[in-house]
């Protein structure tokens, strides 16, 4: 048998457009000689749909593509995925579903199990879990379908009750496809092997692993869908970050050991599997053949130097494709062309403006250059240096006058108090209205350029520099920020050195600097990462050599800060816990604040 795996960039809700895609992908199948084309989790409608899933009518045209697609499937099979309304009165309305196809119609439905309801996923929420199990019969095959999140409970302390695999290999199925929608983090690669390759051991089945692409506003599915042999040994991976297909002949990699064309005996294979098996151990890290299992994304940061983690020039390079799919994908699938920004002078800026400049053409990026009375001289010299690098249109709209004519009329109810926070905020917000403002007139998105490090400690003005539609770089603490600057310089200058080199200010007040408020961004990162993404409380924080009162002090501006986040822009993802819709906190809570 020979499945064609289709990788594909899908927009939720354009049906038109994701039907289209599924066909000629379908064709392309056919054109193989493929005997099934499989597609990724509710592929025919977008992941995540929402509360689009409550619109009847947003169903019905699900299952009106799925009728048409099924036309297509005449004489090879396809496996797509949908929701699927579920016929008993009890429970949810809707399963998460697989849609078998052949011969022109809807052989098989297989309802996904395991409905994650954490960081951004909160599937519980619309669907209903699956009751039945059974592998779908196909050509003399039985065929294991599982959906994402089904081949996720693994480790000493699994989330779910019940594995389907358990269910499914009672029937002695002969290949495991499982359909997929798993988001991007600089860790998920190597859980996805690891998650993958245990499955292929412990059932002794090869398994083809179909995972989407393309960003869906602030979460960014990065592709890499894999095929895993009988015996456990990686067969392919297909790209990350861009469309991608394959087609894989399943008898093959049943028998085969490797990505070596020369088979081995079934015999073989079966000893193979079993010395396995014997190794794999159900704890969240495995040591065996020199390898180590991952099932958890917080696993693969724990232990190390968080630093050099956090700039690993792996994670870097990725983050830096990650960051341009988002910011190509939220214009092009938001139907907007150009974009804008304020050009500091300082590295967010830069890196942001340079990222823009690269995902969408320097024709689409029109930055202000909006000095002050505090800015230095070299804040518009080295902003004027990289647009000229870059090729973009930039203009200076100093904004004293503005500032100052705000002053004058709040004059009146100030009185004789002294300059203070407001007056430097005041300076922001007069900033972040001439952006808006230039937004409005010309369409533009506004990129925000906050970092994670400012967002977490409320280092920002609301309706100031928080001001945006999209958040850029919200996910990445400052230390990645350099480490993605010096990242894009790698082949050459764009970011001129000067910036690189200054100390971080946010020029409101004289001679200020981001260390006049926050600690080094090298410690204050390293605390950071320990809370919010090893979700660390304060006593493990400081058993770690970190002074305590710097410690408690950070926690409490994180904590205390949540307010402003809750009112901030989408961010693109490229953590394990980003800040927005996968990291939900009381607002008015007391812990730690």
């Amino acid at each position: 048998m020979k499945i064609f795996l289709a990788q594909q960039n899908y927009h939720i809700g354009n049906f038109s457009a994701n039907k289209e895609k599924i066909i000629k992908a379908i064709d392309r199948g056919k054109a193989t000689g493929a005997d099934l084309v499989l597609f990724s989790e509710l592929c025919v409608c977008g992941y995540p749909p929402r509360d689009f899933l409550e619109f009847n009518d947003f169903i019905n045209q699900c299952y009106e593509s799925v009728a048409d697609i099924a036309r297509h499937a005449t004489d090879v099979a396809v496996l797509i995925g949908a929701p699927a309304r579920n016929p008993q009165k009890e429970g949810k309305d809707l399963f998460n579903a697989a849609f078998f196809l052949y011969e022109g119609k809807v052989q098989a439905e297989v309802h996904k199990t395991l409905l994650p309801n954490y960081d951004i996923f909160d599937e519980y929420r619309y669907f209903e879990p699956a009751f039945l199990w059974q592998c779908i019969p196909f050509k003399g095959k039985k065929l294991a379908v599982t959906i994402c999140e089904d081949i996720w409970n693994l480790g000493d302390n699994p989330l779910y009750r019940i594995t389907p695999m358990e269910e499914l290999i009672k029937e002695s199925p002969d290949v495991m496809l499982n359909l997929s929608a798993s988001p991007y983090n600089y860790a998920a690669d190597q859980v996805r092997h690891s998650i993958i390759k245990a499955h292929t051991v412990k059932y002794g089945l090869p398994m083809l692993y179909c995972n989407t692409v393309g960003a869906q506003t602030e979460i960014v599915f990065d592709g890499g869908s894999l095929v895993y042999s009988a015996g456990g040994e990686l067969v392919k991976e297909l790209n990350y970050f861009e469309e991608d297909e394959v087609l894989i002949d399943v008898d093959a990699i049943a028998r085969a050991k490797s990505q070596d064309p020369k088979l081995i005996s079934e015999a073989e294979v079966s000893k193979q599997t079993a010395q396995d098996i014997a190794e794999l151990k159900a704890v969240p890290k495995k040591e065996g053949r020199g390898e180590t299992y991952y099932y958890s994304a917080a696993d693969v940061g724990r232990g190390t130097n968080t630093l050099e983690y956090l700039q690993d020039e792996k994670n870097i390079a990725e983050i830096h494709k990650v960051l341009l799919l988002g910011i190509r994908d939220y214009f092009g699938k938001m139907g907007f062309t150009k974009c804008t920004l304020g050009a500091s002078g300082g590295i967010d800026s830069a890196v942001v403006q340079a990222l823009a400049v690269e995902a969408l053409g320097k024709d689409a990026v029109h930055v202000l250059l909006m000095p002050s009375e505090f800015s230095s001289g070299h804040s518009v010299t080295d902003a004027e240096k990289l647009s000229q690098n870059l090729g973009n249109r930039y203009d200076i709209v100093p904004i004293k006058n503005i500032y100052n004519s705000f002053m004058q009329e709040l004059k009146p109810l100030f009185g004789d108090l002294p300059f203070s926070l407001a007056e430097e905020n005041n300076q922001s917000r007069s900033r972040g209205n001439l952006l808006m403002t230039l937004a409005n007139k010309f369409n533009y998105i506004l990129l925000n350029t906050s970092n994670k490090s400012e967002l977490a400690t409320g280092y920002g003005t609301l309706y100031g520099d928080m001001a945006g539609g999209l958040g850029v770089l919200g996910d990445l603490y400052k230390t990645q920020v350099y480490a993605l600057a010096k990242h894009l310089n790698r082949a050459g200058e764009i970011i001129p050195q000067h910036i690189l080199e200054k100390a971080p200010s946010a020029e409101l007040r004289p001679n200020q600097k981001d260390s006049d408020s926050l600690p080094d961004y090298s410690i204050l990162d390293s605390i950071l990462f320990q809370y919010i993404e090893l979700m660390q409380g304060p006593k493990e924080i400081i058993a770690q050599g970190f002074d305590e009162a710097l410690v408690r002090r950070t926690l409490k501006l994180v904590n205390t800060a949540e307010f402003k986040r809750a009112q901030f822009c989408p961010i693109i993802r490229v953590s394990s816990k980003a800040f927005g819709v996968g990291r939900r906190m009381p607002i008015v809570g007391k812990y730690l604040s």
